[in-house]
């Protein structure tokens, strides 16, 4: 049965798109597919800390989508139409063609002019929120073939620090019975150094009991 999202551009939609994604990687079953990449698109951007399963999920789509597009982008921004209604408001004929009664701003109300003050201070809310973070994928390897994986992801995920955000998981088989963890995680740059997680945190007692190295696969800022 097919699965509708709408308005994946206001914050009723999020809402409902995150409430979906409680306990899910992707939007249908357990690997990437195009039923990402079509939500993913009606998604302008990543909605952060408001909409944690969405902002987890957005970031492991992009991360699939850098590693099939190696090249190295320049950056482009979309603009768009105005509102349905109101380019339909604009495009009203007058009610009455008296030229003392033409009001040239419309019947905008205090209200109006305050939900679009809201409108605004939101967008500039969500962009200050999304500047400075990263996304990151790491490789996080274990001793042997013996080391309890589980244990290792527990000790993984144990680290906490304002900034740091543990997202989607899977074990990938590296040869010989042996098997690594690749995580992502979403950082604040301002408040949390990779360098500084790996010696300082990962790779320390007691985790290193589990985890022998870690390596960055992919750091993309957001």
């Amino acid at each position: 049965m097919a699965i509708t999202f709408s308005d994946l551009h206001t914050e009723s939609g999020l809402k409902s798109l995150n409430d979906f994604l409680t306990g899910k990687s992707y939007i249908s079953g357990d690997k990437l597919t195009k039923d990402d990449i079509k939500v993913y698109a009606a998604v302008l951007e990543n909605p952060g800390d408001s909409f944690p399963n969405v902002s987890q999920w957005y970031n492991c789509v992009s991360s699939h989508l850098a590693a099939s597009f190696p090249g190295k982008a320049v950056g482009v921004s979309l603009g768009g139409k105005a509102d349905p209604a109101q380019s339909a408001e604009a495009k009203s004929p007058a009610a009455d063609d008296d030229d003392d009664d033409l009001d040239l701003f419309g019947d905008e109300t205090e209200e109006d002019k305050k939900a679009a003050e809201e409108r605004e201070a939101a967008k500039k809310s969500a962009k200050k929120k999304e500047s400075g973070k990263s996304s990151v994928l790491m490789d996080v390897k274990p001793w042997d073939d013996e080391t309890d994986m589980k244990k290792l992801e527990e000790a993984v995920r144990s680290v906490e620090m304002p900034g740091l955000l543990w997202g989607a998981s899977k074990l990938v088989a590296v040869g010989y019975g042996i098997k690594k963890l690749q995580i992502m995680l979403t950082i604040v740059d301002d408040l949390v150094s990779v360098d500084t997680l790996i010696e300082e945190h990962l790779t320390v007692e007691p985790r290193n009991e589990y985890i022998q190295s870690c390596d960055i696969v992919a750091f993309n800022k957001i």
